[in-house]
Parts: structure tokens; sequence; C-alpha cells
């Protein structure tokens, strides 16, 4: 078999079964493994999937551009968005992410709702402007225009004065194995500190992102007190994982 037709091959395996065992696929096409994990670093090069220990997964379409991202899986983040907006008790202090998904939360919040949220966001802050007893206020920081959030140290250190009720995390991919991932080192140790600030956390996690990586982890999947998603219970990628249906 050509590596072309091996890449057209574990490209079909990722969409069927969603993860490719580099170890399964070797001994099927009766190849080298370390062929197949060729293959799979140059698709990963490609943007074609990310590479994990034995194989690889989808790679998420939460990656893209901002701009990009507020087109995609529409319906799922506002359902997401409106379960996650319903966990927020008045007089509490919440932590909300950015991202597409964490702007739809604002749009689902009651108008009367009396809380504090804290944000690394400016657009999230932004969305805020219109609920007259939320109290808001911005960590600010290195701006990450891609998820249009602020990072660094300046933002981790402004994080650390902030004890929350609750957080709500915003990643790109959920995997019981490859846990909560994002495609950028920083903002990841960014969701990381938040985390740490708040006494629960729940994942935003539209279906696109369900059973997809990216390159850098935030969490285990385990270390948080739910995902909340609209995907099925029993989708395999969120074995053993707690779901807070939407």
């Amino acid at each position: 078999m050509l590596a072309a037709e091996r890449r057209d091959l574990l490209l079909a395996r990722l969409a069927a079964d969603g993860k490719v065992v580099a170890k399964d696929v070797a001994s099927e096409l009766g190849v080298a493994e370390d062929s197949i994990r060729r293959d799979l670093r140059e698709m990963a090069a490609a943007g074609l999937c990310q590479r994990v220990y034995g194989g690889a997964l989808p790679i998420s379409p939460a990656v893209a551009d901002y701009a990009t991202r507020t087109t995609v899986a529409t319906s799922s983040k506002q359902r997401v968005a409106a379960a996650a907006a319903a966990l927020i008790r008045p007089g509490q202090t919440v932590l909300l992410d950015g991202g597409t998904t964490a702007l739809a939360v604002t749009a689902a919040l009651p108008r009367d709702l009396r809380a504090t949220v804290v944000t690394h966001s400016p657009t999230v802050a932004a969305a805020l402007v219109g609920h007259p007893v939320v109290d808001v206020y911005v960590l600010g920081g290195r701006l990450f225009k891609h998820s249009a959030v602020t990072c660094g140290a300046a933002a981790a250190e402004a994080a650390q004065a902030v004890t929350a009720d609750l957080f709500l995390l915003g990643v790109t991919g959920v995997h019981h194995e490859a846990g909560l991932t994002t495609g950028d080192p920083d903002e990841a140790a960014m969701k990381r500190a938040l985390a740490a600030r708040a006494a629960d956390t729940y994942v935003l996690a539209s279906t696109e992102k369900i059973g997809a990586a990216s390159r850098f982890l935030v969490l285990p999947a385990t270390a948080v007190t739910a995902v909340i998603t609209d995907a099925p219970p029993a989708h395999p990628a969120l074995r053993d994982i707690p779901v807070h249906p939407a």
C-alpha cells in the first residue's frame, strides 16, 4: 500500500472510529508500526490529526480563528450555554472563560441576575455591559488574539486575588484519555490558574469538542466537577467523565 493510500485509510479510520491506534493499524496492514507513526506525524504537521500516545485523535475545529469559531456548532453552543447559565445562583462570584461558548453564556444569563463575574475576556466583559446588576471584573494581561483573552504572568497573578464559587472553563478538546486540551501553552496555563481559584469547575463542551484533542493539556478530564455537553453521555470519549447534560 502506498503512503498516500495509508493516509486516506487513516483519515477514514479517524472519521469512523474517532481515533487511530498505530499498533492495531500496522498489524492490520502488515506494515511496520514506525511507518504508521511516520504517517501520523506527517498528517499532524499538515493539521489533519492530533498525535497522542500510541496513535492519533481528530483535531478540534475549535482551534480555528475566533471569527471562524463563531460559525461552528452554534446550536450546540447555545444549549451548553443555557445549561451553564442555569448553574449560576444569585450572589455568586463566577469566573467566566473566553471563547464563543462563554460569550453565549452571557446571552443566556437572566437580565435581573445579581452576581459577580470575573473574566479575562474583553469580549465577554463587553457583552455583560447590558446586565445592569452583574458586577464585572476584568483580569488584565497580554491579549492573546486567537481567543480574545488575556494571558501571561500579569493575568495569572491577578487571578490569584480571586476566590470564586464557579469557573466555566472553555477548552478545544475533551477526551477521557487525552484530557481537556487547548491549542496554546500560555492559554492552558491561564485556564489552570483560574480553575485553581474556584470551588467548582464546569467545562463548556459543545459537540465538536467531544473526542477531539489539541496540543496542550489544561487538566485531566476527571479533575473538574463535570463537563457540560449535549453530546450523548454514552459517547466513548466521555468514558469515566462526569457529565452535566445540556
